[in-house]
C-alpha cells in the first residue's frame, strides 16, 4: 500500500502577498516560488521544504465564498498556540472556538480576509 502526505493546498484569495505574510509569520514558512499562473493571474507558494500553500489570485477573485462550499477548513499545526493566536490577532483577524478534542490537540479557528476558515492545532 502506498504512503502519502498532502504536498500542497491551492487557495484563491484577493491579496496573495497579505496571505503569504500571514503564513510566514504564523508558521515560520518561507516563500518557495512566485509567478504567473497557467490559468491567468498569479500564485505564491509559501511553505517549508516538503509542503506548501499555493496562494492564487486573478482579477476576478472575490472574497465572498460561502463557508463549507466546498471546503470546510484547512488545519495547520503549531508548537505554541498562544504565540500563534497573537499572530492571528496582530493581523486583525479574530480567533474563535478555542478548545480541545480527541486525539488531544488544543486548537482555535479563524477566518482569513477572504472567508477561508483555518484551524490551528497544537499537540504539546
Amino acid at each position: 500500500m502506498p504512503h502519502g502526505t498532502i504536498e500542497h493546498v491551492n487557495i484563491t484569495v484577493t491579496d496573495p502577498d497579505r496571505s503569504a505574510q500571514l503564513f510566514a509569520s504564523l508558521l515560520g514558512w518561507k516563500e518557495r516560488w512566485r509567478g504567473p499562473s497557467k490559468l491567468g493571474g498569479r500564485t505564491i507558494h509559501i511553505g517549508d521544504e516538503r509542503n506548501y500553500l499555493a496562494i492564487y489570485t486573478k482579477d476576478s477573485a472575490r472574497g465572498d465564498f460561502a463557508k463549507g462550499v466546498p471546503l470546510n477548513h484547512i488545519g495547520v499545526q503549531v508548537d505554541d498556540l498562544a504565540a500563534a493566536e497573537a499572530v492571528v490577532r496582530a493581523q486583525g483577524l479574530e480567533p474563535f472556538n478555542h478548545g480541545s478534542y480527541e486525539p488531544g490537540p488544543e486548537s482555535f479557528y479563524f477566518f482569513d480576509w477572504d472567508g477561508i476558515e483555518f484551524e490551528v492545532v497544537c499537540y504539546e
